[in-house]
């Protein structure tokens, strides 16, 4: 049987991770796409969608929301929030997503520019415990232009108790373009309201940090936010690739926020103000990965971080 590049990429992956965990491939992936989202099905259960564009208008970038555990329990915050949930930045935090707060100065974090879906280069495709598409997306600013481009090729692998949403995005455009300095640049998560700090949840990066105060500005492979939620343990891990330019400091709030942000130099107290050009013949690479489990311990987590960074066809 032929595989198409991505089918083969995806299976590499999957085979490592299982073979790895000692887990059945027990995940069957599935994709029903619409005009403007993809919903996202493991076992024919509804586990996420990723929005090509925002239902109200309101959010001016690709995203996930609703996203939820192998088990049903949603680990993002309702989008919109619901009357149960912390209504801060209710277009600015959707679910996971990617956003920089200045991109030749535009705020795309803030919904100023506008991240546009063109089209799908590989659309989604599944085979049995994984799936995955490559997107070109454009930002635009302000008054029209466009700054860069960005293929992004996701993919989703899935286990018994457990799944991967692995991104990889390469920004490129024919004129010179930069990425600046804010706490609001790159990976961004906001957790279930019921498993925020400050209604109990728990964050861990893999160095042993725990909670917001103390991992906020300072780097780690992985950093993990979880809980109990309706008396069911959840989690949800940020991973973070090795060969991306700069490791990602992240940005942890106790109400329920975690950013990886490569960029943040200054806004996260760790140096000069920091500018990253990418000229007309280069290219920028970013690489994170969002592991979505039934509450792994930090050797779990971590165990399923080294095999992202080792398997190629993960990380490439």
């Amino acid at each position: 049987m032929q595989h198409h590049p991505l089918q083969r990429l995806l299976l590499i992956a999957t085979i490592a991770f299982a073979a790895s965990r000692g887990l059945a491939e027990d995940g069957s992936v599935s994709f029903q796409s619409e005009t403007d989202s993809v919903a996202i099905f493991v076992n024919d259960q509804h586990v996420g969608t990723y929005f090509l564009r925002d239902p109200s208008g309101k959010v001016k970038r690709p995203y996930f929301a609703h996203v939820k555990t192998l088990g049903g329990t949603q680990v993002t915050r309702n989008h919109p929030p619901g009357p149960d949930d912390r209504d801060d930045h209710a277009t600015m935090h959707p679910g996971i997503w990617l956003g920089f707060g200045d991109v030749n100065g535009v705020d795309f974090w803030r919904n100023q520019g506008d991240v546009q879906h063109v089209t799908f280069v590989q659309p989604p495709l599944a085979d049995d415990s994984r799936g995955g598409f490559i997107q070109h997306k454009q930002y635009v600013d302000q008054d029209g232009a466009v700054i860069c481009d960005e293929e992004f090729k996701f993919g989703i692998h899935a286990w018994a108790d457990a799944y991967l949403l692995s991104f990889d995005s390469t920004f490129t455009s024919q004129r010179t373009f930069y990425f600046g300095d804010q706490e609001e640049m790159g990976l961004g998560i906001r957790v279930a309201t019921p498993i925020s700090e400050v209604s109990g949840g728990t964050l861990q990066d893999a160095t042993g940090r725990a909670q917001a105060k103390a991992i906020w500005s300072h780097s780690a492979n992985w950093c993990n936010y979880g809980g109990v939620i309706d008396d069911r343990e959840v989690g949800v891990a940020v991973f973070c690739h090795p060969s991306n330019f700069r490791a990602s400091w992240f940005h942890a709030r106790d109400y329920g926020l975690l950013v990886a942000n490569p960029f943040g130099r200054a806004a996260m107290k760790k140096g000069e103000p920091s500018r990253v050009q990418v000229p007309p013949a280069g290219s920028l690479r970013l690489r994170y990965a969002v592991l979505v489990h039934a509450g792994y311990a930090p050797v779990d987590i971590d165990a399923f971080y080294q095999k992202y960074v080792a398997d190629p066809g993960v990380s490439r």
